[in-house]
């Protein structure tokens, strides 16, 4: 089955903030203070389990945090409770309230055989079994059954269902994926 490996960039609100690399990729964000001695509750938006490690220094957009390194991680009901260094007090936690946490493009985990990023499938050409371009990949579509791939097509966008039945193969070289589409697939848009 293929995968796209995703941390869920949906929205515009995932995209780095003014002093974050353009590159950066949302892991996170900070939901709220928890407790007096500065832990925070942190929701993960990352795909690796093994992110939030003792020592793992993450990017942030607060201005007065700019590099946030965990110093203690724990499971919590509504994500992680984590302890970052030099936050050491419930009001220093509650100023990390909605700040966004980033790692760069190269400290992303390695991905399996058929795995892909979502950034790397958009605008690769969408050819169909014939060998006729039927569109271009617009957008990677996340979801709990498979993921889905938004191609704009000559007749409007439709999308095609990230499955190896449909999608026949994927080369990042060329700039293109190959679809075995069903009859009718490219008109639905």
């Amino acid at each position: 089955m293929k995968r796209v490996s995703t941390f869920r960039l949906n929205s515009s609100t995932d995209l780095p903030s003014p002093g974050i690399p353009s590159k950066a990729i949302k892991v996170g964000y900070v939901r709220r203070a928890h407790g007096i001695k500065g832990a925070v509750v942190l929701r993960s938006s990352s795909d690796d389990p093994d992110r939030f490690t003792v020592g793992a220094a993450l990017l942030s957009d607060s201005s007065d945090f700019p590099v946030l390194t965990i110093e203690s991680v724990g499971s919590h009901n509504d994500g992680m409770l984590v302890r970052f260094e030099g936050v050491g007090d419930r009001s220093t936690a509650e100023r990390l309230r909605g700040v966004s946490v980033f790692i760069e493009p190269e400290e992303r985990r390695q991905l399996g055989g058929d795995e892909y990023w979502p950034e790397d499938l958009i605008g690769l050409r969408v050819v169909d079994s014939d060998g006729k371009v039927v569109g271009e990949v617009a957008r990677v579509i996340a979801g709990s059954a498979q993921d889905r791939l938004e191609v704009a097509g000559p007749r409007g966008v439709f999308e095609v269902p990230f499955v190896a039945a449909l999608v026949t193969s994927v080369d990042l070289t060329i700039g293109s994926i190959g679809v075995d589409l069903p009859e009718g697939l490219t008109d639905l848009g």
